[in-house]
């Protein structure tokens, strides 16, 4: 493959990366802080435990060896509850998102190894399969429990191990 090749290859996989990450972020976009917190801002000083729970805070104790004279015993997060619900909103996104890119970045590597001649058009679609499934797993790993991750890479493994053996055996030279 000659070195332009290469470069239109590698500018593909970076250009169909960023088609799948703004397509899927344009259509499904990330939970916004605004629409779960916006308003939960105040200029007062929440002094007690009471004054901050009737605003819908939470009250974190400090944890001091030796009280501290004239400081309070603890400080009002007044956006503690709405931030757990836009972090459940986020995992549920991410996980979805990993469901919309998985099939995405399989049609990808399918698409480019079997109906592109060109081999940089093909490779470079390939590539961006594979950075297309990055960001769809990436975006799932940290909410994922361990044996999630075994069996996802296993399967991914076994699916490519096996589109790559096909591969070579449909369209690889006869011996």
């Amino acid at each position: 493959m000659a070195i332009k090749d290469v470069i239109i290859g590698i500018a593909i996989i970076v250009m169909t990366i960023l088609v799948s990450f703004y397509g899927i972020n344009t259509f499904y976009p990330k939970p916004d802080y605004d629409d779960f917190c916006g308003d939960v801002k105040t200029q007062e000083l929440i002094e007690t435990q009471e004054r901050c729970e009737e605003l819908e805070g939470k009250w974190i104790v400090h944890e001091r060896i030796e009280p501290v004279e004239n400081l309070a015993e603890g400080f009002c997060d007044r956006d503690y509850y709405c931030r757990q619900d836009l972090e459940e909103a986020e995992k549920v996104r991410s996980r979805n998102v990993f469901l919309i890119a998985l099939p995405l970045a399989i049609l990808l590597i399918i698409v480019g190894a079997f109906l592109f001649k060109l081999e940089s058009v093909g490779a470079g679609l390939m590539g961006g399969g594979i950075g297309t499934l990055i960001y769809g797993a990436g975006a799932y790993w940290p909410y994922s429990e361990n044996w999630i991750r075994f069996i996802l890479s296993l399967v991914a493994l076994i699916i490519l191990v096996g589109l790559a053996y096909w591969f070579s055996k449909k369209f690889g030279k006869k011996k």
